[in-house]
């Protein structure tokens, strides 16, 4: 039996790196995702970006909205829209407990990464609920406070 080898290359992660600082997060959910085989070949190239994106109900079933993967390259006409609404895909009981968490408490779903699972694409998702001003000022205070404090800590020590 011989072992399966890794291949060096590492697989794309995209993050959502205003998510945190617009919405305070709470229960977070893997979910599939439901894609062409040109977005899939997109998304191995980096092409995808979900800084805007959000997720909404339409009927019973949870879609993505305004996710943006580039076309592929050499996709020809069977290539994919950009930003098209794509279906998440999750177990009954986790999307009915989201559909409670956002009806009950005007809350959003926010996308916060898509990644590779193996070989399928996966979209983990949070329940959010968003900042006003000044909790984002607040944030940005306590990270700098304590960008200072490791800095001054590191600072000791090497003397």
């Amino acid at each position: 039996m011989t072992a399966k080898k890794k291949s060096g290359k590492q697989l794309p992660l995209i993050t959502n790196s205003k998510a945190r600082h617009k919405f305070t997060l709470g229960d977070k959910h893997e979910a599939g995702i439901q894609l062409l085989g040109t977005e899939v070949k997109s998304i191995r190239l980096g092409n995808a970006q979900i800084s805007e994106s959000f997720a909404r109900f339409v009927k019973e079933e949870l879609y993505l909205f305004n996710a943006h993967i580039a076309e592929y390259e050499y996709g020809g006409d069977q290539n994919h829209e950009p930003q098209r609404p794509r279906k998440l895909l999750l177990k009954r009981k986790e999307i009915d407990r989201l559909r409670i968490d956002i009806e009950a408490a005007g809350k959003a779903i926010v996308p916060l990464r898509l990644y590779f699972k193996e070989a399928i694409v996966k979209c983990e998702i949070a329940v959010g609920m968003g900042k006003n001003q000044r909790d984002k000022r607040q944030d940005l205070k306590k990270r700098v406070a304590a960008r200072e404090a490791e800095q001054a800590f590191k600072k000791s020590l090497r003397r």
